[in-house]
Order: C-alpha cells, then structure tokens, then sequence
C-alpha cells in the first residue's frame, strides 16, 4: 500500500476529556496515522509567567499516541498569552498605517521583537525538553503561518532599531548607504543611521531602496525566528523532522530562505479561498468556484517540494481544506469529489503527508463557520467520506517517488517586493504573470518544478523566468556555463538590488545572454490590448510593454495602429524573450516552441484536465463538469479509473 498519508488538526483543549479517546480511536479507524496539536496552547501550558500545567496536554499525547497515532507537536509561540503582552506591550506589532495591534487574536507579536524572541525560545525548549523524547511525538512544527494576517512586516520601535543595527552591518558608512540608496533625490540625505525611519507615513511614495531594505531585513528576521526555534528542538528531539505550515499566496518574505531553516516542508492549503482573495479574473472564479483552479495545488506542491528535490525531505499539506472556510469574502462548499481530488493531486505533484483541518467543526470563536471532517455536533461531514475512500483507494497503489521535472520555473522573492514597491502600472501583478506561465506549460502536459534563483538548474533542459526584476547576476553567470534553454518576461533584470536601474538598462546581466535593449516600457490599463503576430498567428497580449532594440531574430511583432512591426518576441539558439505579458494562447506556443528547441516532449490537454506522473504512476484530473478523456498510451494500466473521466473525477495508472 502507498498513497499519501492522511493525518488531521485536533485540538483536544476544545472538548470535553472525556471525548478524546473517543475521537482518537475514530481517527485510527478512519485511516489517519497524524495528527497535529498545540500550536495555539501557550496560554494553557503557561498561564502565568513560570507556572506550567502540563498533566492536560500529558494526557492528550499519551491518549493520541496509545491509540495509534503519530503525533505532531507545535511550539505555541503563533499565540503569545495575555501575561506576556501585559508585562511587555513593546512586542505587539505595528501596522502599516501606524497602529499598534493588540491582542485578542492571534499572531500579536513583532518579528523584530528580541524580547518577544527571547520568550519564543524560552517557551520552545520547554515543549522539547518536555516532548522530545516521547515515543508519540514524531514531527514538530515552529509557529503558525508566519505573516499570516499581514504580520511579515512589522512598524514598530523594535523593528525601527533592528532595522537601523541592519543597515550599519550592511553599509558600514552613513556616505555608502546615501550613495547606495541615491539620497541625493528629493534631498534626502541622512547624516547618521540613527536618523533612518520606517518608509512608512510618508507624503509620497518612499525612497524605493529604502523600502526594498526593510523588506530584506524583515525576510531576514522571519528566517531567524523560524532557525532558531528549529535548532532549540533538534537539540533536544533529534530525529524527528522539524517543519513550517507556509501560507500558499504569500509574498511578503523569502520562502526558500526560510525554507532552509527547517528539515522538511509544508503548506496550508486551501483552494476555495485563495481563490477568493487570488487574482484570477472574475469570470475564472466564477469558472472554477467549486473546485478550485485546476493549477492551485500542483503548483504550491511544485514550488514547496524544496526547490525541486534535490534536497531531500518529505513535502507535506499540514491544513487542508475540507470544506467552505470562514475567512475569505466569500466562502463556497467544494463540488462533491474536490477534497479527494485536491488530496491525490498533492501525492501526484509530491507531497507524502495531507492533514485535514479540521478534526470537529469548532462551536464558539471565530472559525465556527470553518467547517471540518465532522460538524460541531460530532455527525461526519462532507471530507469524511471522501477520505473513507482515498483509504480504499490507496490500497492498491505501489509505493513509488516523484522524480525531478525536465523544466524549471524560476519564483524570485525579492523581485516581488520590487514589484510591489515600483509597480510601474495599477494592473502588473507578479503572481498572475508567474499563474499564467505555470498554467501554459502544464496546459502542454510537461511537468515543472518552481524554484528559487540559488537552485541547482544543472538537472534542467528548460528554464522559464516570467519576472525577474531584481537583477541576479550570479544566476546569470550559472546560465552562461550551463546549456539549457531560457524564455525570459519582460522586466526581467530592470532592476539591480539596490532598486536601480542597472548600467545600460535593461535587461541587465541578462544582455549576457540575450542581445537586446529595453529603451522604454510602459504599462497599458485594463481592457487595451495590443496584438502580436508570430508564425503567422496574430494573439493577444496587454498590460505591459517593452520597446527594444536588439541583434537577435525578432520572430514576433506588434501589429496595430502604435508602432507595427517592433520587437514583441526575441530569440538566439538558447533564448526567447518576451517584451510583452503574453496571452495564455501565446504563451503556450512560445514555450511549446521553447520545450521542442530543449528536446522536451509536449501534450497538450484540455484546461479543466490535468495530467502528471510520480515515478511510474500516471495521474489524471478531471476539474470540469464534463466528461473527458485521458490520452492512451502504450503500456498504460489502470488502477483507478479508466481512460474516460466523469466529472470532479480522477484516474491513476501504471506506466510500462
């Protein structure tokens, strides 16, 4: 038997004792072998600075465990107490408009705060010194969604001083930093760095350097707070995996640093309302309301899967949606099948372990609306029985590991927040661009894997780059000796990480590899479309649009009335670069032209199907209402399914 593994989210502080075992056993004989508790339990463990009542949650370790299950234990630091806030208010975060924000939910602590630090750490070797050696505790998480809530970044005094002890590591010199950051605009020279503020409150945008800075610094600080916890419980749990649940959607720090602090990954995800809140156009939601979009979960596995996997380590959905959720605008049930379809589509694309979140629907506070395995009453609900039958299914499933796609798409963090801070036109939105470049090539049926500018890309024939601003030229060099095939989106190279626009202008260190000028962009508002002809094909393009010079063959241009016939699609023997935001259409044909120069076969489906491989195995998606069909290929024999699929139906095969 393989199949994922299927855990839950329990929180035994919610109910009576005397249920506990009760549930315990019910999970064990549903087929889950985890389950994740305590990362909201400082206040129970600790309800006054030094006094611990431990025999509650003892007892809830010993009655999961003793039942079967593997545990998973959270350090509570997502949810300091009230005690804590109260003796040091100075560690509640600041928000953007300036506001101290206090508690009486969750995540009410500044990333900058050593102090608040120095109290994380405190309270995470308690718990390990506690659980790291109990024969139930198998896995650890460090926090809770990190910058859930808008908390990434932080406004407050002690991220003001952090920031300030930051900039002086980094610029050694008041003048270097005035240079670096080009003070001389707008008269805004500092004297000392005591003098630096927070690019907040002011009458016009701030300096962008400045702004660019702070993000580093507060990246920096979510990738300490995450190590330093994760080393305080390998200390004392060594050799069991210590893990973080990344928000699917989040930008505001860098991932795959943060990711190096902890031994193996994993995501929340939840579908429906990051459809919601996404940037899918509102006719795509409406489209893929019930299910989700078809791309969501294969690309957050994809891009959580340790930059590719090489690294090693397991992938893990530690919060899946069961059913409608509480907190998005709106909140839709999935179609009857999506859960079961969401759980297999993150085996295929990687991922070993899915929990459900959660065990009961909650009775009081806030996510009474957020619905889980059972109803708040204890009736099972929508996720139960589908789960009941991922157990069945997974009875005949050889165990089996993905392998490491031909393609590589490159998701740059820093380029992000460079997008945020000179976005250059209301519409541009790095998380569509990157969307619509992953949903093109997995529309041509080739697997992808998305991955930071530091990977080894020595494995890969294809390297896609839909946006990097920021201007990486040690990732440049590494193209240059090795020989995969490139495409490039415009802006790639605009600017350099000291939010400058490079020597010679764009692309930057990227003219190593295409020879090609940006001489002037601009950005077009919704609704204008421009058109570009390429082998013949006139597509739709819109939103941005580069005007260059360049040596290489142009094999696309502008039609129209402004300017017919300028570059809109370049290329050499390794590169195409696009100077435009391609429609969907377009893209695919240029990376299906791209994949073909790499030697990389394509097969293209239909958008509400989704096709991809873990090792030997086949998997196929149905996200449509309709019926479809799976291509055949030789060898090819089913152990869930068939070639025709109904609709919110999957099938799995073997491949001979």
């Amino acid at each position: 038997m393989s199949g994922p593994e299927l855990g839950v989210c329990y929180y035994p502080e919610h109910w009576d004792r005397a249920q506990w075992s009760e549930d315990a056993r019910a999970m064990v004989d549903l087929g889950l072998s985890w389950v994740r508790i305590g990362e909201f339990s400082w206040a129970l463990v600790e309800s006054r600075r030094g006094q611990f009542d431990w025999e509650w949650l003892d007892t809830a370790v010993e009655t999961l465990g003793a039942a079967g299950l593997r545990i998973m234990l959270c350090t509570p630091t997502a949810a300091p107490p009230r005690w804590l806030i109260a003796d040091h208010p100075e560690v509640l975060p600041v928000g953007v408009d300036g506001r101290v924000r206090d508690f009486g939910s969750r995540r009410h602590y500044c990333l900058s705060s050593d102090v608040y630090l120095g109290h994380a750490k405190r309270i995470a070797r308690h718990f390990a010194e506690r659980y790291g050696q109990n024969p139930y505790v198998r896995a650890w998480q460090i926090d809770n969604e990190i910058g859930d809530h808008d908390t990434a970044i932080s406004y407050s005094q002690a991220a003001l001083f952090g920031f300030q002890v930051w900039l002086r590591r980094r610029y050694l010199e008041i003048d270097a930093l005035n240079v670096a950051w080009g003070t001389v605009f707008w008269g805004q020279r500092y004297e000392d760095f005591s003098d630096i503020g927070l690019p907040i409150g002011t009458v016009a945008e701030p300096n962008p350097a400045h702004a660019f800075d702070f993000r580093c610094y507060s990246s920096e600080r979510i990738a300490l707070f995450l190590g330093t916890q994760a080393e305080i419980v390998r200390a004392h749990s060594p050799g069991r995996p210590v893990l973080h649940n990344f928000m699917a959607g989040s930008y505001d720090f860098d991932h795959h640093r943060s990711m190096g602090e902890v031994d193996e990954t994993g995501f929340d995800s939840y579908p429906l309302g990051n459809l919601v809140h996404g940037s899918l156009p509102e006719h795509e939601k409406s489209r893929w309301l019930r299910t989700g979009s078809p791309d969501y979960q294969g690309f957050h596995c994809d891009l959580y899967r340790r930059d590719g996997y090489g690294s090693g380590g397991r992938l893990w959905i530690l919060e899946q949606q069961p059913g409608p959720v509480n907190w998005a605008r709106h909140n839709p049930s999935p179609a009857d099948g999506a859960v079961r379809l969401w759980t297999w589509i993150a085996y295929a694309h990687g991922a070993d372990a899915v929990l459900f979140f959660r065990w009961r629907q909650a009775p009081f506070g806030p996510e009474q609306f957020h619905t889980g395995l059972h109803r708040s009453d204890g009736t099972p609900d929508q996720a139960f029985g589908e789960i009941s039958r991922i157990v069945d299914e997974r009875q005949g499933i050889p165990a089996t590991e993905r392998s490491p796609a031909p393609v590589a798409m490159i998701l740059d963090y820093p380029s992000r927040w460079a997008q945020a801070i000179l976005p250059q036109g209301q519409g541009y939105c790095g998380e569509e661009i990157t969307a619509a470049w992953y949903r093109a090539i997995r529309n041509l049926g080739i697997e992808v894997d998305v991955v930071g500018p530091s990977v080894d890309i020595s494995s890969y024939e294809l390297i896609l780059v839909p946006d990097m601003l920021v201007d990486n030229v040690e990732f440049v060099d590494r193209m240059c000796r090795h020989d995969a095939h490139l495409v490039l989106g415009p802006r790639c190279g605009s600017l350099t990480p000291g939010m400058r626009t490079p020597e010679g202008g764009a692309p930057g260190s990227f003219r190593k590899l295409v020879n090609l000028t940006v001489e002037r962009v601009e950005s077009l508002p919704d609704g204008h479309e421009e058109y570009v002809e390429l082998e013949g094909e006139t597509f739709r393009a819109g939103g941005w649009r580069e005007h260059v010079t360049t040596g290489d063959r142009v094999i696309g241009r502008f039609t129209g009335g402004f300017r017919p016939g300028s570059p809109a699609i370049v290329e050499n023997d390794r590169v195409i670069y696009l100077t435009t935001l391609a429609g969907l259409s377009c893209l695919e044909k240029v990376l299906a032209k791209a994949a073909k120069r790499a030697g990389i076969a394509s097969y293209p489906i239909s958008e509400g199907l989704r096709v991809t491989y873990r090792g030997q195995l086949g998997f196929a998606f149905n996200f449509s209402n309709e019926n479809v069909d799976i291509p055949e290929r030789p060898g090819q024999r089913f152990l869930i399914g068939g070639c025709r699929l109904g609709p919110i139906d999957m099938a799995v095969w073997t491949q001979t």
